[in-house]
Parts: C-alpha cells; structure tokens; sequence
C-alpha cells in the first residue's frame, strides 16, 4: 500500500506500522462493505421495516461503538504526540468538554431548531473528517495531496448521511427532526419546515449530486482507474445507495456503529502503541479489548450525561423516538468537544496541513 502525504510521527518501527495499518485498512473496508449490504438487503428482504427495530443500531451504539469510540479522547493526543497523559492533560479534556459541551448544551434549551441545525452541520463535518482521514492514512489514496481536495472530499463524505435522507425520505426526516427539537420546545420544530420542501430538496439534491460527481471525477483524472480510486468510488456509490433506499433512522444507526465508529477506533489504535503492536500480528480482539478497557470509564461518563440531559428537558420521553431523541441531544452534546480534539488530532498527524517541527 502506497505510503500518503501525513506526516504521523510513530515511535514504532515502520514494519509494525505498515502491518497494523494494513489489518486496520482489511477492517475498514469490510466493515463499510458490510454496513452497506445489511442495510440494502434488510430493505429488499424487508416489505418494512417497523420504526421500533429501526431505532436498535443507535440504541445498541449506547454501549456498543457508538458512544465508546469518542470515549477515549483523553488518551489520544498524548499518544500521537509519544508523551505520558498526565493532570494537565487530563484536566484540559475535561474543561473542553464542560465548557464546549455545556455551551451547546444552553443552546439546545434556549434554541433547539438552531441546535439541531448546528448538528446536522457538525455531524457532516465529522463525519466526513473521519473518512478523509481513512481514504489517505488506511486506504492510501494518493490523489487527496492537496487541501482543497481533501476539503470536497469531506463534503462529500459527510454529506452522504446528512444530505442524501434528506432528499429522499424528508418525512421521515422532519420526524426525527421534529423529535429532537420537541424535546425542548414542540413549537419550534415549525421553523425547519422549510428545508424539507420540494424545492429546496431539489436544488439541494442536483448542488451536492453535482460535487459528488465533480469529487470523483477529479479523483479519476488525477490517477486513473486505480484501486484507491475505484474504492473511493464503490464506497461513495454504495453510501449513496444506502442513504437513498434505507430508511434515515435504520441508515443512520448502522453507519454510525459499524462505518464511522469503527474507523475511528481503529484511528485510535494506530496512535497506542501496544494496540499497534498487538494489531500488527492479527490481534484486532487482543486491540479491542485494550480498547474497550480504555473506553469503559468515559462510556460510563457519557451515560451519566444522558441521564443529565434526561432532567433537563421539559418534554419527558415517553416513547422509543423520544428516548433515541434524547440520546441524540446527549451525543450532540459530546460530539462538538469530541471534533475539537479530533481536528487537534489532524492537526498533529498533519492530515490538513505539514506539522510543525
């Protein structure tokens, strides 16, 4: 596999490096090919699918990689920067968290639809952060060498989830919408009701079909037909298919668990030392649970601000889309501190811009 265009600094030799990122590159792509194909066979095997089993990938993500893959944002930065994590590390996570996260937070209860905008927008940039980092540092995809590529790309990636549903089922978005929102204030879900109009779901359908194609095609011109293209290409293509045939709720909990979670994890694996070592010899179970270890007491932290957030709301969740709604304000919550250490991340690894010396 071609080497890319970061600069990760690796206190391990290039041997274990190459071997743990070429098992972590085999569980990325499988794992995104696997998310894609249950979600479209569940749809052709399936007349329908009941909403109460659409909801159980992002409520199973509660324990199960959804919620614990941010969970190890205390322990990331020291291990790509090769330093111990110490008092002051620890401490300014922790601030980044309360004030970052309890700054959202206020937003929600004082301006929910603009929360949940903001969401979406964050979400589409994280989401499609994590895969501009798995397409140059595990899949070595050697034509993302300029920011400017790297930042359609991320369009790209992230808006497929955060777009494409909206396009194609925007009922079922405007529940889910109108869920979270209503949780604080049922009122108002109304001044979204904007977005999910024909018109603007055509000019927002035809805007991003056409930086898709244009993303794409630029890739093909830059290095031809290759196996990083066409698996850029297959991985676009078939997230396109998922999000455009699946149900959004359905779609969005089995990307979140298996495509974006996964990757992630497997980015915090590469930067752990005895994770890289263990997982350059085929022990992805032996790197999990050192993992899982790891995540264990910020999961924990996490559901107890689910169960903050649960007091605060005015609306009481009374069924399973109010409670997965709740759960979703909780991740929202966390995952704007969860991008300002992961963009400090790309940073230090240089995925944007040269790292300083």
């Amino acid at each position: 596999m071609p080497d890319n265009t970061t600069s990760i600094d690796r206190s391990a030799s290039a041997g274990t490096w190459a071997r743990a990122r070429h098992w972590a590159s085999v569980v990325s792509l499988v794992a995104g090919a696997t998310t894609i194909i249950v979600g479209l066979t569940i749809v052709l095997l399936a007349e329908s699918v009941p909403l109460s089993l659409q909801y159980l990938p992002l409520l199973v993500s509660v324990l199960v990689l959804g919620l614990p893959h941010g969970a190890v944002d205390h322990l990331v930065l020291p291990r790509a920067r090769n330093e111990g994590v110490t008092r002051r590390s620890l401490a300014v996570i922790g601030l980044c968290y309360l004030v970052i996260g309890g700054a959202y937070a206020a937003i929600w209860a004082l301006a929910p639809a603009v929360a949940f905008v903001l969401f979406i927008l964050l979400t589409l940039f994280h989401w499609g952060q994590g895969d501009v980092y798995a397409l140059v540092e595990l899949t070595g995809v050697d034509y993302l060498e300029g920011t400017g590529s790297r930042v359609l790309t991320l369009l790209v990636r992230g808006g497929l989830p955060m777009l494409v549903p909206l396009v194609a089922f925007p009922e079922q978005y405007a529940f889910v919408a109108g869920t979270l929102v209503g949780l604080f204030d049922p009122a108002a879900a109304a001044a979204l009701e904007p977005a999910f109009q024909p018109r603007v779901r055509l000019v927002v359908g035809l805007g991003f079909g056409l930086i898709v194609v244009a993303t794409l095609g630029r890739g093909l011109v830059r290095s031809g037909p290759t196996g990083p293209w066409l698996i850029d290409a297959g991985e676009t293509l078939g997230l396109v298919a998922l999000f455009a045939l699946v149900p959004p709720v359905l779609a969005i909990g089995l990307y979140f668990c298996f495509w974006h979670s996964i990757r992630h994890i497997l980015r915090t694996m590469l930067v752990d030392d005895r994770a890289m070592s263990v997982l350059s010899r085929g022990g992805l179970a032996a790197a999990s649970r050192r993992f899982a270890r790891d995540a264990a007491p910020l999961t924990g932290g996490a559901i107890v601000v689910l169960g903050g957030v649960a007091l605060l709301v005015p609306q009481t969740p009374a069924t399973i889309p109010d409670v997965a709604a709740l759960y979703l304000v909780t991740i929202a919550v966390l995952t704007l501190p969860h991008v300002v250490v992961v963009t400090a991340l790309d940073r230090e690894q240089g995925l944007w811009f040269p790292r300083a010396e």
